[in-house]
């Protein structure tokens, strides 16, 4: 695993979260072009549930730790569907 840091520090000092795996109703982006001369994009999101990983993660960020943690199934999550606990790095 690649070493992980932070160039700065928001308003929440570096911090960071171990590995777990767990199940919560979670989301997915995607870009979805749209016809016309401009070539315009639009987010579709949609979501489902199923058991899933997270490899260790250090950041910092601007908003209260307490809510990153009580928000976290609201985030849009990327893992491989055919092994969502499965980490291929």
């Amino acid at each position: 695993m690649a070493s992980q840091r932070t160039e700065g520090e928001g308003e929440q000092a570096t911090h960071t979260h171990p590995e777990v795996m767990h199940s919560h109703d979670h989301y997915h982006v995607s870009h979805h072009h749209k016809d016309g001369v401009l070539g315009e994009w639009e987010h579709r999101s949609y979501w489902h549930t199923h058991a899933h990983n997270h490899a260790p993660l250090t950041h910092s960020h601007d908003y209260e730790q307490s809510e990153e943690e009580e928000q976290h199934d609201k985030e849009a999550h990327v893992h491989d569907h055919s092994e969502p606990t499965h980490s291929h790095a």
